[in-house]
């Protein structure tokens, strides 16, 4: 009678959470998914899960589960409500979105927010020089002609020109005592920070600087 009794409560320790927990048969492969990836995987990663025709859509856990990150194929075993074991295979693709232009851009353009859309890609499809935060292209400067609806290579983009090459410039002097300003020309095309080469059109001297504004180059002795 001992024995009955204590198979019962085992019985209803088991049977019980199995028709609590159930939970989404796909949502259970993603977590899986995740977890094959690691941290290679970007936090805001998405996931395409397909099933087999017939599966249920609940299920209490994966009592195993295999994949190939490369294809993205799966195999699992489904544990069901009722306690039975169903063998699934599908496919669970990894995704991000991705900023992509609107509209065709030219080189010299500057890319602002309202030129961005986004799209759903493979992450297998993406390269590591490819851009995938928005926020790194709003207010860079196309450098490579840019398509419609393509994602953005990191080599396409820069930081705005400030100063052109061959354009007159003012030449800031800072030598922490006392400022100066002198005519000059840019040897070279500079954005914010950069180092510049220039011509000083007074003393007709080749100085390096640092391009500070739209026209403004500052040389610190």
């Amino acid at each position: 009678m001992r024995f009955l009794y204590y198979l019962s409560v085992v019985l209803i320790v088991f049977v019980l959470p199995a028709a609590v927990l159930a939970e989404d048969v796909k949502m259970l492969i993603e977590e899986s998914a995740r977890d094959k990836y690691g941290p290679e995987l970007p936090d805001d990663a998405g996931f395409h899960i397909t099933v087999p025709a017939g599966t249920p859509e609940q299920a209490v856990m994966l009592s195993a589960f295999w994949m190939d990150k490369d294809t993205g194929q799966y195999l699992a075993n489904a544990v069901a409500e009722d306690s039975s074991v169903i063998r699934l295979a599908g496919l669970a693709i990894a995704t991000l979105d991705v900023p992509v232009p609107l509209r065709r851009m030219q080189p010299g353009d500057k890319i602002t927010a309202a030129d961005l859309g986004s799209v759903e890609l493979p992450l297998a499809r993406i390269g590591s020089f490819t851009v995938t935060d928005r926020e790194d292209l709003v207010g860079m400067q196309v450098r490579r002609m840019l398509t419609q609806g393509r994602p953005v290579m990191t080599q396409s983009i820069g930081q705005p020109i400030i100063i052109g090459r061959g354009a007159r410039i003012s030449i800031r002097y800072n030598d922490g005592l006392l400022a100066l300003t002198a005519p000059g020309k840019a040897l070279d095309d500079a954005h914010k920070g950069q180092e510049v080469r220039i011509v000083n059109l007074v003393s007709n001297t080749s100085l390096t600087g640092v391009a500070v504004s739209d026209g403004i180059v500052e040389v610190t002795r």
